[in-house]
């Protein structure tokens, strides 16, 4: 079991804003997916907290994919699926098999500013197949304005990512509305969060 210090931080206030967006569909069951559940701890927590939703982790690597059986396990929660291999940057037919229309909820937290373009431009057009229609994808995370980053410490931030790695960095949320729009979705809702991090909310039309 991995533990990320960040997702014990920050997985409360996830989950409080998670349950309020889903409140008004929590009479019927819904399937999620989370795109890059890392450790596996958000996903248990989710699932104890709206025990009316399946949850579906997928993760890239491996040592993650371990982490979050061994949560399973561990918390013996019954509405989390095993994990899978899912690559956002693929065409959304290699997403797992999942089918078109599969998800009323996708997930990604702190995924998108580890994330080349392709990834991101692959989050936004896979969520607009495998969802279903008012289906809806919430990203969280630190980002850019119209081009613009405030305050300094997310600019540090985004410096260090581009360090890193040249293809990753802060998304723009006006890119991602674009993206979402021109993918059958809109930008419904953005809540602010603790250390400058945002939920986005796009709903499918």
């Amino acid at each position: 079991m991995l533990i990320s210090p960040l997702a014990d931080r920050n997985q409360k206030e996830l989950c409080s804003v998670l349950c309020d967006v889903l409140e008004e569909q929590s009479h019927r069951e819904l399937f999620a997916l989370e795109l890059g559940s890392g450790t596996g701890q958000h996903v248990v927590n989710f699932a104890m907290a709206m025990p009316f939703i399946t949850w579906q982790p997928s993760d890239i690597k491996e040592e993650s994919r371990d982490s979050i059986r061994a949560y399973i396990a561990a918390t013996k929660v019954k509405t989390v699926l095993q994990p899978v291999h899912l690559d956002a940057s693929e065409p959304w037919e290699k997403w797992a098999g999942l089918p078109r229309g599969a998800c009323d909820v996708i997930v990604a937290i702190n995924l998108l500013q580890y994330s080349s373009f392709k990834t991101v431009e692959g989050v936004v057009k896979g969520s607009g197949q495998i969802l279903r229609q008012n289906g809806l994808l919430i990203t969280h995370g630190p980002y850019a304005i119209n081009g613009t980053i405030t305050p300094s410490c997310l600019e540090d931030l985004d410096q260090e990512l581009r360090e890193m790695n040249p293809g990753w960095g802060l998304p723009d949320i006006d890119v991602l509305r674009q993206l979402a729009f021109g993918n059958g979705m809109r930008m419904e809702r953005m809540i602010e969060m603790e250390q400058y991090n945002k939920c986005l909310v796009f709903r499918k039309r």
